[in-house]
């Protein structure tokens, strides 16, 4: 049994090697890499050793036991641990997503309902930004639509993590999050009193860490200059700074024009470029790999409704895991590590399912 753990403890043993050598961190981008796979087997190597020492022990008190009746208990106590000490072990082998430790760049947009859908799209990037201050993150506003009472028609954030493990990236834990979010209250056009229901849209890219990680060939891309819109102020609406990026290659677009200058905008519409053309390669891969990518519930994809929030009936339920709680004014506020863990576990169990089949 777990017959690959081997290859792994000499994978840790390697890269524990290399980090201890000053000349790997003359390589920033190196050293972060090795640093993010070490933190990844350092789960697996801990598990093992307790499910090793675990086994050990059972087979010295059988060998005691045999002498000696007072260590037949003993035997029953290691027996007793040895389950959990084996499920544990066996669910970090799972294979991780090769992203789960990168950083994000989160996109929500109003979908349908007009300002109350943009209303709405404000609300969930309330909650993440809440959700990722819970758990140290830095957050980023890279752009912004804003709409007339408020909300955002389309914002893009960045999320910045503060651990190596993978298993505590950004990624891992709101990769899960992409996909359409449908809202059922009482708008504050409404007169009425009607409950309306809207939806907005959640996109989560993983970032890429350096430019050079992800090369980009200048001849691939097309890139056109023009005048901000929206609302006036310095060098707004009066030089061509907004920057249009488009990669011809894939046809992904890019617009950004919330910056002063045409440099910044370009700089930052670059920095989303990077996570779309990742995304991208990614869902080729996935595509390739259709029974790996049946057996996970991540998307990224605006049209699958993934949760409804029902604020009549204080009420949040995820379509896919089948969570439903009664806490929603506590998930606006940013207390959405249920909801994500019920996700996480979901595709775990597949993940599972996937390797006994």
């Amino acid at each position: 049994m777990f017959e690959s753990v081997q290859g792994l403890l000499d994978e840790h043993a390697a890269i524990q090697a290399q980090l201890s050598d000053p000349a790997v961190y003359a390589d920033q981008a190196l050293a972060r890499k090795l640093g993010r796979r070490s933190a990844q087997l350092q789960g697996i190597v801990e598990a093992y050793n307790r499910w090793h020492g675990l086994m050990d022990d059972l087979e010295a008190a059988k060998e005691m036991a045999a002498e000696d009746a007072e260590f037949a208990a003993e035997v029953g106590d290691i027996e007793a641990q040895l389950p959990a000490a084996q499920e544990k072990l066996r669910r970090l082998l799972i294979p991780r997503d090769p992203d789960d430790a990168r950083n994000v760049i989160l996109e929500v947009k109003g979908g349908e309902g007009g300002d109350e859908a943009a209303l709405f799209a404000g609300d969930l990037l309330r909650m993440y930004m809440r959700y990722a201050e819970s758990r140290g993150w830095k957050t980023e506003l890279i752009s912004a639509t804003e709409s007339d009472l408020g909300g955002y028609k389309d914002v893009q954030m960045a999320v910045k993590g503060n651990s190596n493990d993978p298993a505590e990236g950004v990624y891992a834990r709101l990769k899960f999050e992409g996909g359409v979010h449908r809202v059922q209250r009482v708008p504050v056009t409404e007169s009425q009193g009607r409950i309306h229901t809207s939806a907005a849209g959640v996109l989560v890219l993983p970032e890429v860490d350096e430019p050079e990680e992800l090369e980009i060939n200048q001849n691939d891309l097309k890139i056109d200059v023009y005048r901000s819109s929206g609302p006036g102020g310095q060098s707004v609406n009066t030089t061509d700074s907004a920057v249009r990026i488009t990669h011809l290659p894939t046809g992904i677009v890019v617009a950004m024009q919330n910056e002063k200058s045409q440099l910044q905008n370009r700089e930052a519409g670059m920095r989303v470029l990077r996570a779309r053309i990742l995304a991208h390669q990614q869902e080729q891969i996935d595509a390739e790999n259709s029974a790996q990518r049946k057996s996970q519930i991540r998307t990224m994809d605006r049209s699958e409704r993934i949760r409804t929030y029902n604020f009549p009936e204080n009420r949040i339920a995820d379509h896919r895991t089948g969570y439903k709680a009664y806490n929603l004014d506590a998930v606006m506020n940013g207390d959405l590590e249920p909801v994500i863990q019920s996700a996480i576990e979901m595709d775990e169990q597949s993940r599972l399912d996937a390797l006994g089949e």
